[in-house]
């Protein structure tokens, strides 16, 4: 059965004295292009767009507006990506996620003004969801492909948003509907105690992980590591942006999001048995795991999130366009793949997903800063993601033939 590279950890003999002797750490492995690669890559992107935009003398990039902006901008992308992730995990595939997005917005918008805010939120989730029960119910009891199953339902979505909008575009009149949308998405927040908060629980997680791992005899794990440097990332945001740091609300929402998948995964039963099924369905089942219920209810949760996301989408314009969110399923797939998701399941981290999500939308801002058109975008932004794939890969075979597998 193939697990998680976080979780697998090799059993450490006792020593003559009978207490364990901890494994000596494999720091290429903890620090290795594998482990830290997406991260790498996001600190050097970030170094040469500053030296880029300092040397033409544009505006600041690493200040504390531009960076805000930033993850801003990606958090509806980054909120797809981590929910795509654990699609991934699962062994399976969904590329219907930015057309499910842009049906529940077109639900809200085509609803809120006669039924109000909540009422048509509620309605625009549940048809996000049946539609990723769909998928799931297509893919695991028909047998077909993940991939083409959801190619088609990504087609299909399309077209019930051109029909449901027939074709042309739809805006919210209500006041009152337009008020709630902008407090739902359109919220400001003092966040300076709140990233403080976040760096120092992931600097005590990381630490005390570090210490649990030395007290059971185990080497120094890549997990302990991340979050300790993640930590730390924070707290310097935090030093850096001189007490004065505001958050929008989906980026809250990016953040509890985030951090409830990254436990449930890395913590629970549940995210144990989903790494198992991605990485060996038939001795999951075989050990008496319900193999086709995780497997459906990952297609579930990806599209709930996706109904999430066009929710937020549609209270931040207040409209929606028949062809709004088209094309987003590739970065959002491109973001989990950044961040070494494996297309076999069985292995992929959402903070990875997050950095990587983060990265594609950096580099996207750089661009702007810097006046570079469109084209140079598309064509820099496949390079990193085949790049990013190619290296992942080469790492995992280097893995392989190491251990023999």
């Amino acid at each position: 059965m193939t697990i998680a590279a976080q979780d697998h950890v090799q059993p450490t003999p006792p020593s003559p004295s009978g207490s364990r002797v901890s494994a000596p750490t494999n720091w290429g492995r903890v620090f290795g292009l594998r482990e830290k690669g997406v991260y790498y890559a996001l600190l050097l992107l970030i170094a040469l767009i500053t030296l880029a935009t300092t040397y033409i003398g544009q505006s600041n990039y690493l200040s504390i507006q531009n960076f805000s902006n930033v993850v801003y901008q990606s958090s509806l992308m980054a909120m797809m990506a981590v929910a795509m992730t654990v699609v991934l995990i699962s062994g399976n595939f969904d590329l219907s996620v930015a057309s499910v997005a842009a049906l529940a917005a077109a639900v809200l918008i085509g609803n809120a003004d006669a039924v109000g805010f909540w009422p048509a939120a509620a309605l625009a989730m549940a048809v996000a969801m049946g539609i990723g029960l769909i998928n799931g119910s297509i893919v695991q009891f028909v047998g077909i492909n993940a991939f083409i199953v959801t190619l088609g339902t990504m087609t299909a979505v399309r077209g019930l948003v051109l029909i449901y909008t027939d074709g042309r575009s739809l805006s919210v009149s209500d006041p009152g509907v337009i008020a709630t949308m902008r407090a739902f998405e359109g919220g400001r927040h003092e966040g300076f105690w709140i990233v403080v908060a976040g760096g120092v629980a992931l600097l005590a997680a990381g630490i005390l992980g570090a210490i649990r791992n030395r007290a059971s005899g185990r080497s120094l794990q890549p997990g302990p590591v991340g979050m300790t440097i993640g930590g730390i990332a924070l707290l310097l945001l935090a030093w850096g942006s001189g007490g004065e740091l505001l958050l929008r609300n989906p980026v809250i929402y990016l953040g509890i999001f985030t951090a409830i998948v990254w436990f449930v995964l890395g913590y629970t039963m549940v995210g144990r048995r989903l790494y198992a099924v991605g990485g060996n369905a038939e001795a999951s089942r075989l050990s008496g795991i319900a193999v086709t219920r995780y497997k459906i209810m990952a297609f579930v949760f990806s599209s709930a999130t996706a109904g999430f996301a066009g929710i937020l989408f549609a209270s931040r314009l207040r409209s929606i366009n028949p062809a709004g969110l088209q094309g987003a399923e590739l970065t959002v797939i491109a973001a989990a793949i950044l961040g070494g998701t494996s297309l076999f399941g069985g292995a992929g981290s959402v903070i990875k997903t997050l950095a990587g999500a983060l990265l594609l939308f950096s580099l996207t801002n750089g661009f702007n800063i810097l006046n570079l058109g469109a084209n140079w975008q598309g064509l820099i932004e496949g390079i990193v993601v085949v790049v990013a794939a190619a290296i992942y890969t080469v790492g995992n075979k280097k893995a392989k033939s190491k251990t023999g597998g």
